[in-house]
């Protein structure tokens, strides 16, 4: 029996279909990949302001102060500087580290609503700059400059969001507060970063953002005063809030700008006292 020749255009059109379905099968036939993870929020995103619905830190305060040391930092050459709170709440005496084994005595004025202080000496240093009303970024670098373990030292760290703190215990209270991720420290700083409450916040630019009050040491997790609640306690106590060009700071000069900043006494140990 004798079949037709089949034209050449026929044949060949045939063997690509074959070619497609043999291709198509085994793509089905394949383990499906496995889903993309959620999508991070994009780092460079604008922070948003704060809300009662932002997850929460709870932190208990004892009701009796105990001596120790803390940093505070300069916002004005007549001798005004900004600290954490629960380094100068109670004391006795509070004072500004001079030199070694030398300090000025300050006043203490603590906001009732913000885990900030005000202090005040006869004479003080150059101011840093403020960045207060600057819009802050997801991802963007911080520098912490001040005493870790009553040493000098400091730390670099990412901004991850905002939290609420809730304070129980004296000072009870809940304000919003800036969460930042540690990228790096001191070379041979190991440990807890206790000393380094009070210490400024710095942006990229050298500019106060917030004052460092807390870490999370297994979270690697860096705590500051948002910036409206740092603005609101400076505008409270009478201080400008004029916005002073800074220098920048990156991961590769902050320790020397940290430095400087410490041998100028414009970020100084600050100490309490309890009797």
């Amino acid at each position: 029996m004798h079949f037709p020749r089949l034209p050449d255009w026929l044949i060949y059109a045939a063997v690509v279909v074959a070619l497609l379905i043999a291709a198509v099968g085994r793509q089905e036939r394949a383990d499906a990949p496995p889903p993309p993870p959620p999508a991070p929020e994009a780092e460079g995103a604008a922070l948003g302001p704060s809300s009662p619905f932002d997850p929460s830190v709870v932190v208990e305060v004892s009701d009796e102060t105990q001596p120790g040391a803390g940093t505070a930092f300069s916002i004005a050459s007549s001798g005004v500087w900004v600290t954490a709170r629960h380094v100068v709440e109670g004391c006795a005496q509070a004072a500004i580290v001079v030199a070694p084994g030398r300090g000025v005595a300050a006043r203490v004025k603590i906001d009732p609503q913000a885990e900030t202080a005000i202090l005040t000496t006869d004479g003080g240093a150059a101011p840093l700059p403020l960045g207060l009303t600057t819009g802050l970024r997801r991802g963007e670098r911080a520098f912490h400059v001040g005493f870790p373990q009553g040493r000098p030292g400091e730390a670099s760290s990412r901004l991850i969001g905002r939290e609420n703190l809730v304070v129980e215990g004296r000072g009870a209270r809940t304000e919003p507060v800036l969460v930042w991720a540690e990228t790096g420290r001191t070379d041979g700083l190991k440990g807890t970063l206790g000393g380094l409450s009070g210490a400024p916040a710095l942006d990229a630019q050298g500019r106060v953002v917030g004052v460092t009050i807390a870490e999370a040491p297994r979270r690697g997790r860096i705590y500051t005063t948002s910036p409206e609640t740092t603005a609101r306690t400076l505008a409270a106590s009478g201080r400008s809030l004029s916005e002073l060009p800074g220098a920048p700071i990156s991961a590769d000069n902050y320790g020397r700008v940290a430095d400087d900043l410490r041998r100028n006494l414009r970020v100084a140990q600050v100490v309490c006292l309890t009797s």
